[in-house]
């Protein structure tokens, strides 16, 4: 293939937005070293990265997966869950003891309004610059 375009490439990625991120993922993959799986042909790497989309020897599915796994910053592991009867086990335990212990008086720190006051002049008032 001479030269490819994106009319090459448009019939295995619908968008061809997302194309050009596949093909921007895929050339910063190749300039990183990532194997390519077509000839180079003096070719610099987006022009390599769009002829392998084009010719197949990738899946555009595969490139978008690795794309958004590259993009990920938090990425959550699927952990099994327990099995029922552990679950409601679990549950009866936790309202068991929180009927046993009494409820503690939460007291929120309170300041009367002359403490308020009081501290507010007691407060040094910032020295006074040429910029405002």
């Amino acid at each position: 293939m001479a030269r490819v375009t994106v009319e090459d490439c448009i019939d295995k990625v619908d968008n061809r937005f997302e194309l050009v991120l596949l093909a921007g993922h895929r050339a910063r993959q190749i300039s990183q070293g990532a194997p390519i799986t077509v000839g180079r042909d003096n070719d610099k790497n987006p022009v390599v990265a769009l002829r392998e989309i084009a010719d197949e020897t990738l899946s555009p599915d595969d490139l978008k997966e690795d794309l958004i796994h590259s993009l990920q910053k938090h990425v959550e592991v699927d952990e099994p869950e327990a099995p029922e009867s552990e679950a409601i086990a679990d549950q009866t335990a936790a309202t068991a003891t929180d009927v046993d212990e009494p409820e503690e008086n939460i007291a929120f720190d309170r300041m009367s309004e002359e403490d308020l006051l009081a501290g507010i002049e007691g407060l040094v008032p910032p020295e006074k610059s040429d910029d405002f």
